[in-house]
């Protein structure tokens, strides 16, 4: 179906942006000059790197926490496909324009801009798919858009010097190759038709659609909303954290020379394709969304337990760690497909553009955690301590989550909401 061929390509896309800039944050930051004036290999331009590193990711998270609300909101008054051009657009001019900056504070606000660009593409894209295709086949739909467009990282490794001895083009370029990718992409965007349900509900005059603020007005609803959220943060830990500054861990580790971020999270998003799919396929086989994401969470606890304990035996443990924690991260695409299952039609396409978002936009709150426990704790114990806070938090959720899977889509949030329940497929 051209619906899941092109969400998944925008996805593609989205993730190249997304984890290009943790290739080149280091190469684009000594390029830029943060480190003049100091030796590159010194702890105090590896200090500047890091600090300044979180401040760019900060705001590109914070960009996309903004953009998951607006792009939501969108989605559900003007239609799934605004959101799939509209976004698309602003991230790939963001992108041509993050190969053009000149000073940190510039490349900051195009972080931000292509950030809140970025937030829209999974959500609209799982939204739609989820709409056009049956019950049956809505789980494998999904899972192809978000297993497919994870790959996008393995290009991003490729293209932004995961592996330094083999060629690769400036950051600058590796940039404009995003923003171009983006922009051809809208060209096969044009044959996509827009889901039935949403015509259905934005015929009814009397539902409300995109009232983003509804999700905190009823008490089932928000715990709802809040559930989802939380089983998702584990996977932005893993990737904002252990693997983004992956440097810094393993050297305190003992790898000397300690790992390079954009090989570790070549490796991660490896992982996330391979488990993408295996989570996608064993969600399928259980017929069950929330027995797949409990048994991938615990692929989580169990991959970032090794990373901390053998992770510095030598550089082929440490990499072969990262594939694993990124296969255990690959829950991803459940997930989003959970919190599409999980509200109706008139507030979907907010939820399951905001709910990723939201996640994604912890990453400020876990790297700030992360900064203030590690002077007086050390690094290890710092990521160790954030990361088993978002397992707790987690765990906590997915156990008030309902089981959506078979679920009937085709109904609206009212005043007092009632998840449908599952309908037995087959």
């Amino acid at each position: 179906m051209l619906a899941v061929l092109v969400a998944a390509l925008g996805y593609f896309v989205d993730i190249y942006d997304l984890i290009l800039f943790g290739m080149v944050r280091k190469t684009s930051l000594v390029d830029l000059g943060l480190c003049n004036g100091l030796e590159i290999t010194s702890q105090a331009c590896k200090d500047v790197l890091t600090d300044k590193g979180i401040y760019l990711l900060n705001m590109q998270m914070g960009g996309m926490l903004v953009g998951g609300i607006l792009w939501g909101v969108i989605g559900d008054k003007r239609g799934r496909l605004s959101v799939l051009f509209g976004s698309i657009t602003l991230y790939s001019i963001a992108n041509i324009a993050n190969g053009m900056v000149h000073s940190l504070d510039s490349y900051a606000t195009w972080r931000l801009i292509a950030g809140i660009g970025l937030a829209g593409e999974l959500g609209a894209g799982v939204t739609l798919v989820s709409e056009l295709m049956g019950r049956e086949r809505r789980g494998i739909g999904t899972t192809l858009v978000a297993a497919v467009g994870v790959s996008g990282g393995l290009v991003a490794g490729l293209i932004g010097g995961a592996f330094p001895g083999v060629p690769h083009p400036d950051w600058r370029v590796a940039y404009f190759i995003g923003g171009g990718l983006g922009l051809a992409l809208l060209v096969l965007r044009i044959g996509v038709v827009e889901s039935g349900m949403f015509h259905s509900t934005a015929a009814k005059k009397d539902v409300a659609r995109g009232q983003f603020f509804a999700l905190f007005t009823n008490r089932r609803r928000f715990l709802r909303y809040l559930a989802i959220i939380a089983v998702g943060i584990p996977v932005w830990y893993v990737i904002g954290i252990p693997f983004t500054f992956s440097d810094a861990i393993g050297a305190k580790l003992g790898l000397s020379p300690a790992p390079n971020p954009a090989t570790s999270l070549f490796f991660c998003y490896g992982g996330c394709s391979i488990g993408g799919f295996g989570c996608g396929l064993l969600s399928q086989y259980l017929r069950s969304r929330k027995r797949a994401l409990g048994f991938f969470l615990g692929g989580v606890v169990v991959s970032m337990t090794l990373y901390f304990t053998i992770g510095g035996t030598s550089s082929t443990v440490f990499y072969a760690l990262c594939l694993l924690g990124g296969a255990a991260t690959g829950y991803w695409a459940v997930f989003v497909s959970t919190a599409a299952e999980m509200f109706g039609t008139n507030l979907r396409a907010t939820v399951t553009t905001t709910v990723p978002n939201f996640v994604r936009g912890s990453v400020p709150l876990l790297t700030m955690s992360f900064k203030a426990i590690a002077p007086s704790q050390g690094v290890i114990f710092a990521a160790v301590a954030v990361g088993a806070g978002t397992i707790v938090v987690a765990c906590i959720g997915l156990w008030s989550l309902p089981e959506t899977f078979g679920v009937d889509l085709d109904y609206h949030e009212t005043d007092t909401p009632e998840l449908p329940k599952a309908t037995a497929v087959g």
